[in-house]
């Protein structure tokens, strides 16, 4: 039986919290988080693991773009992580668990596991462990099929989602092209077992969305930043993840 995921598609998402709109909010951090709330919006954020095993609230695998340290987040503790200065703002980065408590059920969070190939468990079991205590809805999400089907093993209350997009730049491009193909078309659903999907909007229209759409699976598509991005999402797509503007 299909889940009811009205909870999951009411709002617009603000991606990595309500950022960008003024100075001294930035991505990831309690301020945007916070300032999503007022807003009303659901709120997407990224995870990272610790070396102690935490789940961080941090999107890049690497320190130096948003904060006055280098070097890989995965190297450090969650106690040094903590206290690690941003370039422009006094946030600090938060755990899961701090980042629920703040969310308190008053949003919905959408929560996407950075999860190399291979790297697949730690993370994974740290977050379904904070998320069996949340009080109100929740969803993980990956690009990582495997990462999804270790919540569909061993956390299948959990509401879980299948990230893609073209595989046409980047790294990507390093991959076999079969590869590729299986991840952009999502060919490995059979293993994460996604109850919706989110990808890209600038590689909407894909007729391997719009097939698991008519089958019941709600689409969320990200970035969405521009008038166009709108429109496209208006016809492909359930809800949107959006960023410098409020929708």
């Amino acid at each position: 039986m299909a889940r009811d995921l009205a909870w999951l598609t009411a709002r617009p998402v603000a991606h990595r919290g309500l950022h960008g709109l003024e100075d001294g909010v930035v991505e990831n951090l309690p301020s945007a988080f916070q300032a999503a709330i007022n807003a009303n919006y659901a709120i997407e954020c990224d995870l990272q693991l610790a070396a102690d095993g935490e789940a961080m609230v941090f999107h890049d695998a690497t320190l130096d773009r948003l904060t006055e340290a280098t070097g890989k987040v995965f190297a450090h503790t969650s106690d040094d992580l903590k206290k690690i200065s941003f370039k422009t703002t006094t946030d600090r980065i938060q755990t899961l668990g701090e980042f629920l408590d703040q969310v308190g059920g008053k949003v919905v969070p959408v929560i996407e596991l950075k999860i190399p190939f291979g790297k697949e468990g730690p993370l994974e079991k740290r977050t379904a462990k904070l998320l069996k205590d949340y009080k109100g809805p929740a969803a993980v999400m990956s690009f990582n099929p495997r990462s999804m089907g270790w919540f569909a093993e061993n956390a299948p209350d959990i509401t879980r989602g299948q990230l893609s997009y073209a595989y046409d730049q980047g790294p990507a491009l390093s991959m076999p092209w079969m590869r590729r193909m299986a991840l952009k078309h999502m060919l490995l659903n059979w293993k994460s077992r996604p109850h919706f999907i989110g990808f890209d909007v600038n590689a909407l229209p894909q007729w391997s969305v719009d097939l698991r759409r008519k089958l019941g699976l709600p689409v969320l598509t990200w970035t969405v930043r521009t008038d166009a991005h709108r429109d496209t999402a208006a016809k492909h797509a359930d809800q949107i993840i959006f960023e410098t503007f409020r929708p």
